[in-house]
């Protein structure tokens, strides 16, 4: 039986699922690793421990496969795993916007990887704008100036570590998001490479040409000899060299995590769009080639969404509209580690569920500042509401509701520039949460649809491999092994919605500006 393997690299934790010809796992292995926070706002990883994690899921993910029947009705081997002639081709998916800087010879990171979350480049954001340079800024990226991406978390490294910027115009030194990082070092150095989703994440990438851009360049003083070769999201990239039982593994689907999960959900036609729950919140609407009127270039939001591109099979530039939400699961992380309110993730929703409601409740997670559709730095993390008959379920329950809210602030303004949903497709590891579901679709209004298999941004990037590899011959034939899918109907009036909404929004206000 022959297989794909997605590498599934997130914020807090790396995973390797192997899906089989019918899009279904056939094993996982997933390892957390540590977060370090050396001042407010800032957020770091190990670069060696997102590679060794990443790499010790994939040998246990192969490995717990080779304990499985090979095929069906036949007895289990447990004496052999799978190899590498049994993948047919590796996909690679990644925390986006989260920045590496190594030196080429040796492949050792100079400084730790600077995560997405990160807000130590906001006065440099800020000075930007004043400036002048974000409307063109913008106009060729389809992003805002905001500390989420790339570009600033780069110059910091190269002003803040000594002689980094020496060496990087000397051609010594390397960058990438993750997705270049773990490529780098599973081709032995031989392929510095990142895909189109991943550079549209930069403030570098100009998403109308389709290429680094000299004027970014210029504007956030970055040395070109710093960046990867840009790819097509589907296409044979390279083979693995390493000796962990995936040498000579095609490496043939690359994708951000939120393009993945677009593609992971077969919203590949204009209109169609998903939200992914992770440790934040992503809704992409895929607009498809996205010209706008006058044939000119993208669509650009009016509400300070951001346009990025999205994954195809095709090797032509799509695009979608994003919201992006900073703390969606990660909230959950923080009332077991923080509050120790649960002592698993998995508890959450039966806490929750003890109480009938919040109590009136509302809690506002901005712990790194509030995106979309706000992009506000300096927003802080608010918990209103409170009396002396308040529980832990409350809590809880107000910890969840906040990401549904969230969710709903960004449809809003998605709804505002294109064609109402008709229903919201979802993912994500906090769309196994029923409570949140049924929350979500009642504060919509619309239908929520969740797939049989929740890990789409895992299984975008097996699709793109696959696609790329002739595992899958063609778009059609995954849309016809998709089935199983559940939905939660909206079952809350309008005006107990508008409530709810208002009293959300009220707090969201009280919140921003907050630690300015």
């Amino acid at each position: 039986m022959a297989y794909i393997l997605a590498l599934d690299q997130g914020t807090t934790s790396s995973r390797a699922i192997l899906f089989d010809e019918a899009g279904a796992i056939a094993s996982t292995a997933q390892h957390e690793f540590e977060q370090f926070y050396p001042q407010a706002g800032w957020v770091e990883h190990d670069p060696t421990e997102i590679l060794t994690s990443q790499l010790a899921c994939a040998v246990e993910a192969l490995g717990r496969a080779g304990a499985l029947p090979r095929t069906p009705g036949a007895p289990t081997d447990r004496s052999s795993s799978v190899g590498w002639r049994d993948v047919a081709g590796l996909g690679i998916t990644n925390q986006r916007e989260t920045v590496i800087v190594w030196e080429r010879a040796t492949g050792k990171a100079i400084y730790p990887a600077i995560v997405w979350q990160d807000r130590r480049t906001a006065a440099q954001c800020e000075a930007l704008v004043e400036s002048g340079v974000e409307d063109a800024v913008s106009a060729r990226t389809g992003l805002v100036l905001d500390p989420y991406f790339s570009a600033t978390k780069v110059g910091w490294i190269l002003d803040n570590v000594p002689g980094a910027r020496a060496r990087a115009e000397r051609g010594e030194l390397a960058f990438g998001t993750v997705d270049s990082w773990l490529i780098w070092h599973l081709t032995s150095g031989q392929r510095h490479v990142t895909d189109v989703t991943n550079a549209s994440r930069t403030l570098l990438f100009n998403i109308v040409k389709g290429e680094w851009d000299a004027e970014l360049l210029r504007i956030f003083n970055i040395p070109a000899s710093l960046l990867p070769e840009v790819v097509w999201s589907s296409e044979r990239v390279g083979e693995v060299t390493t000796t962990l039982g995936l040498g000579g593994v095609t490496i043939a689907g690359i994708a951000g995590d939120q393009q993945a999960a677009l593609f992971g959900q077969l919203c590949w036609r204009a209109g169609e769009a998903k939200n992914t729950y992770g440790t934040g919140c992503f809704l992409l609407q895929n607009i498809g080639t996205g010209v706008d009127g006058n044939g000119t270039g993208f669509v650009r939001s009016k509400h300070r969404l951001i346009t990025t591109l999205a994954a195809s099979a095709e090797h032509r530039l799509e695009y979608a509209l994003e919201g992006s939400i900073f703390i969606g699961g990660a909230v959950v992380q923080w009332l077991r580690d923080n509050l120790k309110l649960i002592g698993s993730s998995a508890e959450v929703e039966a806490l929750a569920a003890s109480v009938p409601d919040s109590g009136g409740v509302v809690f506002v997670p901005a712990f790194v500042g509030l995106g979309a559709p706000h992009w506000d730095p300096h927003a802080s993390g608010m918990l209103i509401g409170l009396h002396r008959g308040t529980s832990p379920g409350h809590i809880t329950r107000a910890a969840l509701e906040s990401i549904a809210f969230q969710v709903a602030d960004v449809l809003e303004a998605v709804q505002s520039e294109t064609t109402p949903l008709a229903t919201l497709r979802v993912d994500g590891g906090a769309a196994v949460n029923n409570l949140l579901m049924q929350f979500q679709a009642d504060v919509l209004g619309v239908p929520v649809v969740r797939p049989l298999v929740t890990e789409t941004t895992a299984l975008g990037a097996a699709y793109l491999a696959g696609l790329a590899t002739g595992f899958w011959a063609n778009p059609e034939e995954l849309r016809a092994k998709r089935q199983g899918d559940v939905h939660f109907e909206p079952r809350m009036d309008a005006t107990e919605r508008a409530e709810r909404r208002g009293r959300w929004q009220r707090a969201v206000e009280r919140a921003k500006g907050w630690g300015a």
